[in-house]
């Protein structure tokens, strides 16, 4: 397997480039590894039209959709983004719809557009199973950005916590939340377990794919530290 992102464009390319015939399925995984090549090189141009090439094949489509979602958004295209992950969300197998609602609810919120954010939080809220906890905390959340109040908020905070979807993403989320509870201590736990945890993963385009969680926790723990 290739061991950096230019080898792997060249071993996909090699194989994109195949005078033997290629199924559909070949020439879509083929394809994934050269948008992850340019996406990890932060060449999000070129890794949002591979990843539009890919969805012409029918093939996974609903991940196709999240991939261009991510080369577009950190391109600086919402828009795009949100266009890509709506039509994931819809036409994404029943499974993966919740987490599709949940990544568009997601980058809604960072986009401050808070109306969308919560009602595509709600849907992954209502027909989420096992990271249900994460996405009702989630949902708290944006509705707290919006001037709203969240009348049970200690027990979702406590339920996300208890939970394995609590763990990863799921520390930004719960650090807001306690923030927003008034609850200092636990929100700078999270909120450093959360950068830290993003920091030291081996994925290079991790960072990236959470560039907007990680100014927004810095900036809070910035204005904890000054107060």
């Amino acid at each position: 397997m290739a061991r950096s992102p230019d080898a792997r464009a060249r071993w996909a390319e090699q194989g994109l480039a195949s005078r033997a015939p290629l199924d559909r399925t070949t020439q879509a995984m083929l394809l994934r590894q050269l948008y992850l090549s340019h996406y990890e090189l932060r060449r999000f141009q070129p890794a949002h039209e591979v990843a539009e090439q890919a969805l012409e094949l029918g093939v996974l489509v609903d991940v196709f959709r999240q991939d261009a979602a991510r080369a577009a958004l950190a391109a600086g295209d919402v828009d795009a983004a949100v266009a890509h992950l709506r039509l994931a969300a819809r036409r994404g197998p029943v499974s993966r719809r919740p987490f599709h609602q949940w990544t568009l609810g997601s980058v809604l919120f960072l986009a401050q557009r808070y109306a969308e954010a919560s009602a595509a939080l709600a849907r992954a809220a209502r027909w989420g199973t096992r990271d249900k906890p994460l996405y009702r905390a989630h949902l708290a959340l944006v509705r707290i950005a919006a001037g709203e109040h969240v009348d049970d908020l200690q027990s979702m905070i406590d339920e996300l916590a208890a939970a394995p979807c609590g763990r990863g993403y799921g520390r930004f989320v719960l650090g807001h939340l306690a923030y927003a509870a008034g609850e200092r201590a636990a929100a700078c736990r999270f909120l450093e377990a959360f950068v830290r945890g993003a920091e030291t993963d081996e994925r290079s385009e991790l960072q990236t794919a959470l560039a907007g969680e990680l100014e927004m926790t810095r900036a809070t723990l910035a204005k904890m530290a000054a107060n």
